[in-house]
């Protein structure tokens, strides 16, 4: 009887927990990534540059370039960089913008790329995505995953606490991004992949349950395996559904409507429970009660913006995705309606 399998991509190694920086000369040699050390180390601000100066007596025949962009010009400007000279991978070290980075140029010239999270800010550090801006605007753009992921816990700690914040949201938010993905399959027949599904949800489901404080390696080391499983779950879709559902599309929005107000892991955390609301979920009551207990944003005022302008935020939502089925094209709400969920939404999490 043949055996039919399928080949999953994902990093050949995954290491989180303190300390963790210092095994990066072990990892790319023990890997066979690059056995003499021949890198190219990308660094961000703040702890990218420190981490760089920490790992340098480990890999004396690495580049460290410093990148301080995150566009789509600026990534291929690092890629010509590159080719400049003969790497066996490139290492990024930094927040999202950094990794973003770092992981498109090496698509570009074709080299395997390594992510050093400095934070745990949203699920990008084993995506197989780059969110990069191109022109006025911020697109997703598919990438190799990244063949190894350092988390340094310790790192991660000295980051600023909102960003760990925007993680917990990042991480939550799979959850009424699967509701969607189901609700697509069941309204006009999309195919829900049971294995991606799976990943997403379970690295949800162990951050909303979760207890530990925030600053503990337990609870981070948690976050961290939720936002790797989060990456590994589009790489097995081959798109970022089983992450993304109206919750991102409402934080799409807010971008393009009122740039700058918060980061993206909270906007989709105030997305993801209002899209739970507009579907009575049955997860909506630990979902709020976890963003609760972890300071999470919940309502659009946590974010900065008027009730009004969430509204608008809402109404432009199905627009930033137009391909993508969710609960905001089901219900296809018009402005009195969605104003009235709105206040519906407000009051009933106000409490």
């Amino acid at each position: 009887m043949p055996l039919l399998a399928r080949m999953v991509e994902s990093p050949l190694s995954i290491d989180i927990r303190a300390g963790a920086v210092g095994r990066l000369a072990e990892l790319l040699a023990d890997g066979r990534i690059s056995s003499g050390g021949r890198v190219a180390i990308a660094v961000g601000a703040g702890l990218g540059e420190e981490i760089a100066q920490t790992v340098r007596p480990q890999l004396d025949n690495a580049d460290i370039f410093h990148l301080d962009g995150g566009t789509v010009d600026y990534a291929r400007e690092f890629a010509d960089r590159l080719r400049g000279s003969f790497y066996d991978a490139v290492v990024g070290i930094g927040g999202g913008k950094t990794i973003d980075v770092a992981k498109y140029a090496a698509s570009m010239v074709g080299l395997p790329m390594v992510a050093v999270a400095t934070s745990l800010a949203n699920d990008g550090l084993a995506s197989p995505v780059a969110s990069l801006e191109h022109g006025e605007q911020k697109g997703s753009f598919g990438v190799h995953i990244p063949i190894a992921v350092i988390v340094d816990l310790d790192y991660v700690r000295e980051s600023p606490l909102q960003w760990i914040k925007a993680g917990i949201g990042d991480a939550l938010s799979n959850l009424s991004a699967l509701a969607d993905w189901w609700l697509a399959s069941r309204v006009r027949g999309d195919e829900v992949d049971g294995l991606a599904a799976a990943l997403a949800r379970s690295g949800a489901e162990a951050v909303l349950y979760h207890t530990e404080p925030i600053e503990s390696d337990a609870f981070l080391h948690t976050l961290a395996e939720a936002l790797v499983l989060s990456g590994l779950a589009m790489s097995i879709a081959g798109n970022s559904r089983p992450c993304s559902g109206a919750c991102h599309e409402i934080s799409h929005a807010i971008d393009a409507l009122y740039p700058g107000n918060a980061r993206h892991g909270e906007q989709v955390a105030v997305g993801a429970l209002f899209a739970s609301f507009l579907r009575d979920d049955d997860f909506v009551g630990p979902l709020d009660a976890c963003l609760r207990r972890y300071g999470v944003p919940r309502l659009p005022a946590d974010l900065g913006l008027t009730n009004e302008q969430f509204c608008t935020a809402v109404s432009t939502a199905p627009t930033t995705r137009p391909d993508r089925f969710t609960v905001l094209e089901d219900l296809s709400l018009d402005s009195e309606q969605i104003r009235k969920r709105v206040d519906e939404f407000v009051e009933t999490f106000s409490r």
